[in-house]
């Protein structure tokens, strides 16, 4: 088993503030991290929130939402560990109650804020539409909004909720039709400055042994979620893709160029990987 070495900021002075995603679609990385990075403290929140925090100095490294990347200079990715789809992600839904073309008014998902982006993007470049946006909280659904279109992201969205859609748009079967390359929904990030040595490492141990630990993580994650074990396994096992190859850093590039055109993104921020374990 890989451990972090004894680096300042890994036991000399404090510990290495780690943040990660609360969904389902995170546990592979986080189910053993503990185990792989003893000397780091690790905090489960939403994505939006994490990546506040970690612009904010509150946190050291984060699995952050992949536009948050290209919004705030002075990031690095630190780990071949992501959350991507090479297809149908099932977790991250635009349910639309008029055509896609026709939507004027759209109901955003608080807790991401790369799936927003995504969304403008899809219904900027193939639809024509510029809708106004609103926030949807995180303990709300489709019933508390009149908005034409709702984007539900996580585990609510691997639910259909109430009402009738003209159209449910899987956004990551779109973008893998449109683009033919994966889309990537969230990566490990650190600030420039912080010293992460060792954690590459843990973060691929971890992300290696919780994937081998997917059918029980189902096992154990589907009552809570209302869902059966055999489509959160299916979810943890297809849907989702947790390997950052070149193929997802293709994906990456284009979906910064295209937010970039829209404005929702710095279009300077360069992607930079700090050397990797090989995957």
């Amino acid at each position: 088993m890989n451990r972090l070495p004894d680096t300042p900021d890994f036991g000399r002075t404090r510990k290495l503030r780690i943040g990660a995603v609360s969904y389902l679609n995170s546990r592979p990385l986080v189910q053993t991290l503990a185990s792989h990075a003893p000397k780091a403290s690790l905090t489960l929140d939403y994505p939006s929130r994490l990546a506040d925090q970690l612009a904010a100095g509150q946190l050291d490294v984060a699995l952050i939402p992949s536009v948050e990347y290209f919004r705030r200079p002075g990031y690095e990715v630190i780990s071949d560990a992501c959350v991507a789809a090479r297809g149908e992600v099932l977790s991250v839904k635009l349910f639309c109650r008029v055509h896609p073309g026709q939507i004027r008014r759209l109901a955003l998902d608080e807790g991401s804020r790369t799936s927003a982006a995504l969304t403008k993007v899809i219904l900027a470049e193939h639809y024509g539409v510029f809708p106004e946006t609103e926030p949807l909280n995180m303990q709300c659904t489709t019933a508390d909004t009149q908005a034409d279109a709702v984007l539900l992201i996580g585990d609510r969205a691997m639910h259909k909720p109430p009402g009738e859609f003209a159209e449910i748009i899987d956004l990551g079967q779109f973008w893998n039709n449109w683009t033919g390359l994966p889309f990537v929904f969230a990566m490990w990030v650190a600030r420039q400055d912080v010293d992460t040595a060792g954690i590459d490492e843990a973060l691929a141990a971890a992300r290696d042994e919780g994937l081998r630990m997917a059918a029980e993580i189902a096992r154990t994650e589907a009552p809570r979620l209302g869902l059966d074990q055999q489509t959160a396994y299916r979810y943890l096992t297809r849907n989702l893709h947790y390997h950052l190859t070149s193929a997802e850093k293709n994906g990456l590039r284009l979906f910064c160029s295209l937010a970039a055109r829209h404005h929702l993104v710095n279009p300077d921020v360069e992607l930079i990987f700090r050397e990797l374990v090989p995957a």
